[in-house]
């Protein structure tokens, strides 16, 4: 066993030495992709929660397509709850990868508990704002008439399952982060399968309609959040959550925020795309293109799962490495992300350029949605493989703790170049391809300028560690922290 400081005098904290998670051993592929496989399924599965909603809803016999895009302008609230949960637990998740990494179980705990105490704080919070200002905010986000009735009960339900969201979505990356990728998948699967079988027996059976679909997540929800407790207070854990360790400690959680900020930033300026692109697809194309961008997001959600995953299993051991000094794995493990990432868009852009109609009809068979929905989805994934470079300049950075890096990222290609286009383009004379070829306009610039920073800061601050690291293992002089600082 080991002994490591926490930095606070006098305390230490002991260390197993056998950590069947340590990735500073073994082959770098061979730990990524033991942990992909269950987290590319785990994508697949929490997409499940509304993409299955979506596909019962759209053949609600005679109201399907309106009910399908007042789904659609619910998107940016739902989003935005995700986004909180997102703040602590992926703001969460790699600093206490970095702290296991470094040796300091107490340290990574204590922010794994904090994590969870802002978890807990976000869900109250949201859902006693949503409900208070729903209506007005649905009608902002682009519902008619026709459609603010279903969007308001969908929504009216589905916000009674918000602090699960929280703890469901916001506590699953601190057990992948331990590299229990497989239990990590269990914690969506359980919610998403029961979610999937609940749909058709309360939306058609029971006759509930929207309002079924709504009960059937929030059950789900309420799962998947139990088996991601359940798992995090057991015996196989090394990080268990205790509550000792949730106490709020402010400096923990300016760290947790800080981090987690980035990803907050993406979801963030994601629902103000939503917002953006209903309002204005309302005003120059109606109801029938607000459900297309409806449907052409969720084809986007799909296509993304393989990369997503991939990436999201790479961060893990790049964080676990850094924290142990191991630059050269750090490098392997993104060069392996790179790669992986880069394969993969190439074949979902060929897929989403060949078949999008196929792709439509998973969701909607309506002919005018159809027609509407072909031409618009060719342009909004035009340039759809370059988006692989926004997530590997994006994860790289989120992986080293370098929030604001990634925080700058994430706002750019949504916030400075999206929005600006889908609103200008339109009154440009594009009409409705406007609002579409906004998108792959940021995928190019944006993706781009992450890559390129990622590579020049950061690919080369790892490639100078490495070269210090092998120069002082073959026999060069380093002076020891203590006498440096002199």
């Amino acid at each position: 066993m080991r002994i490591h400081p926490i930095g606070e005098a006098g305390v230490v904290e002991e260390t197993e030495s056998r950590d069947p998670n340590d990735f500073s051993r073994g082959g770098i592929p061979q730990a990524i992709l033991r942990m992909a496989f269950p987290l590319i399924l785990a994508q697949v599965l929490n997409v499940l929660y509304n993409i299955v909603d979506r596909m019962y809803i759209g053949r609600i016999p005679g109201s399907g397509r309106d009910a399908l895009t007042g789904l659609g302008v619910c998107f940016p609230i739902i989003t935005l709850i995700n986004a909180f949960a997102v703040l602590a637990g992926n703001g969460g998740a790699p600093l206490a990868s970095i702290e296991r990494g470094a040796g300091n179980l107490l340290g990574a705990r204590r922010i794994m508990g904090n994590s969870f105490t802002l978890l807990i704080m976000f869900g109250v919070s949201c859902t006693a704002l949503f409900f208070s200002i729903k209506e007005i905010v649905l009608t902002t986000f682009g519902a008619s008439a026709v459609t603010l009735p279903y969007a308001d009960e969908y929504l009216s339900i589905f916000l009674m399952g918000t602090p699960a969201v929280m703890v469901a979505v916001g506590m699953n990356p601190f057990i992948n982060m331990q590299g229990f990728a497989k239990a990590g998948m269990m914690t969506v699967a359980a919610g998403a399968l029961l979610n999937a079988a609940l749909d058709p027996l309360f939306i058609f059976a029971f006759g509930m309609g929207v309002r079924g679909a709504a009960l059937a997540s929030v059950i789900s929800q309420y799962v998947s959040a139990a088996w991601a407790l359940r798992f995090l207070t057991g015996g196989r854990v090394t990080l268990k959550l205790r509550l000792a360790e949730m106490k709020p400690d402010f400096e923990i959680i300016k760290r947790i925020l800080t981090l987690g900020f980035s990803n907050f930033v993406m979801s963030l300026t994601e629902s103000a795309v939503q917002l953006t692109l209903n309002s204005t697809l309302a005003l120059f194309g109606g109801d029938l293109y607000v459900g297309v961008m409806t449907v052409v997001n969720s084809v986007r959600q799909v296509v993304m799962l393989p990369a997503s995953g991939f990436s999201q299993a790479a961060s893990p051991v790049i964080g676990f490495n850094y924290g142990a000094k191991k630059y050269s794995r750090v490098k392997a493990a993104v060069r392996f992300m790179m790669i992986g990432c880069f394969s993969y868009s190439i074949l979902a852009w060929a897929l989403t350029m060949l078949a999008p109609a196929a792709l439509i009809r998973v969701f909607n068979k309506d002919p005018a949605l159809i027609e509407a929905g072909v031409t618009s989805a060719r342009q909004y994934f035009a340039l759809f493989f370059v988006i692989s470079l926004q997530m590997v300049g994006q994860n790289g950075f989120l992986s080293l703790g370098k929030a604001r890096h990634a925080i700058f990222f994430s706002f750019l290609r949504k916030g400075v170049i999206v929005i600006p286009m889908a609103l200008l383009l339109p009154r440009l004379g594009l009409g409705v391809a406007g609002v579409f070829l906004a998108e792959p306009i940021s995928d190019v610039v944006g993706s781009t300028a992450c890559f390129v920073t990622f590579m020049l800061t950061q690919w080369r601050m790892l490639t100078r560690e490495e070269k210090a690291a092998d120069g002082s293992s073959s026999g060069g002089v380093t002076l020891p922290p203590s006498a440096n600082s002199r």
